[in-house]
């Protein structure tokens, strides 16, 4: 085992150790940020709490021209974990822990690369990725600042991932009548009945996209996610709320898609609204999504980071491009064993980031 991966281990037992779990990101100011600042000597370290468990840490040493960006929060543990998630567990091929994949190897590489070269380098390590809240980059992002690009860790098998999908999510209501349920019915007078006509739309509306493609993707991805109304069997349902998201391709109108949603059935419903939006990377319409696709695929090629196909998650990648920042997706570990039990990171993986990362500083001497 070479001498950086030994010292990103060191770093990912620690930053497992902490627990980040989001929800309920009960995160403050101390615990895993007390441990990066002590690590990170020779930065200007900023550490921000922008509410509910949102705080970013900002370290910069030098002018770098690339800023590293890497989410610290982790899903919740399931029963299913083998043992304590908290406590980092060595193969001879992987390691395994809590975020481990998702993506504290990541940050962990980063720090480790950072005590073993003295290049520019600045780093941005933040706690609300799992929230559906992007306080933090958007906190960030308040303040303008001039970097020729962002790289974000996530898993992406030591491939750079150039373009994503958006993901939106919706809460609506139908309103109807309550009565008796032995009479005849309009259409309008259950609301569990327009939900449900509306979900048959709804689905046959998905099913019309199937054709369209982006950067290997095809199609649009939907999700019910949950329908709750009515009362019990003979009472016609006087409400019925519905949840629901969908992911587009970038070059999808997701304005449009929105509106096609709301307007699918009559009655169109009472109450409509996105509960969180995350735009595609990259951003912008076709000719700007492809444009900054392409300087996003010079980067990586200048960097010797080899480009991976487009991916179906969402990161918040897309939300740097949107601001106007070359940005594209990489690090270590497959998106399979993120937020699964018993999460691992492939150690030869975890090697080449950490390799790789050093390189690109070292550059900047």
């Amino acid at each position: 085992m070479d001498a950086l991966l030994k010292d990103t281990l060191t770093h990912l037992q620690a930053l497992v150790g902490f627990d980040t779990r989001n929800p309920p990101r009960t995160i403050g100011t101390g615990g895993i940020f007390d441990y990066l600042r002590a690590n990170l000597p020779g930065f200007d370290v900023q550490v921000t709490d922008f509410g509910a468990g949102a705080v970013n840490l900002y370290a910069v040493r030098g002018k770098p021209k690339y800023l590293f960006n890497v989410h610290l929060d982790t899903v919740p543990d399931s029963p299913h974990w083998t043992a304590s998630p908290f406590e980092l567990r060595l193969t001879e091929d992987r390691a395994i822990g809590l975020g481990s994949c998702d993506i504290k190897g990541a940050a962990a590489a980063l720090v480790a690369v950072a005590n073993a070269t003295q290049g520019d380098m600045a780093l941005l390590l933040s706690t609300d990725e799992e929230a559906n809240d992007a306080r933090c980059i958007d906190g960030f992002l308040n303040v303008p600042r001039d970097y020729e690009a962002i790289i974000v860790a996530e898993p992406t098998r030591g491939e750079a991932v150039l373009a994503h999908r958006g993901i939106h999510s919706v809460q609506m209501r139908f309103q109807g009548r309550a009565g008796h349920a032995s009479g005849e019915q309009k259409p309008s007078d259950s609301a569990l009945h327009q939900a449900i006509r509306w979900g048959a739309a709804a689905l046959d509306h998905v099913q019309a996209q199937s054709h369209e493609r982006f950067g290997g993707l095809t199609g649009l991805r939907f999700n019910i996610g949950k329908v709750e109304g009515g009362i019990k069997a003979n009472v016609i349902a006087p409400t019925a709320d519905v949840r629901f998201g969908f992911r587009p391709l970038p070059s999808m109108d997701a304005d449009g898609l929105l509106e096609a949603f709301r307007t699918l059935v009559e009655p169109h419903p009472v109450e409509y609204g996105e509960t969180f939006r995350g735009d595609s990377l990259p951003a912008g319409d076709t000719a700007t999504a492809e444009a900054r696709r392409l300087a996003a695929r010079d980067l990586a090629d200048e960097l010797g980071i080899p480009v991976g196909n487009a991916v179906d998650f969402w990161t918040e990648a897309a939300l740097f491009s949107k601001a106007g920042y070359t940005s594209f997706v990489y690090g270590p570990g497959d998106i399979a064993q993120a937020h699964s039990a018993d999460e691992w990171v492939a150690l030869d993986q975890l090697a080449h980031y950490a390799q790789t990362i050093h390189r690109i500083v070292d550059r900047a001497l």
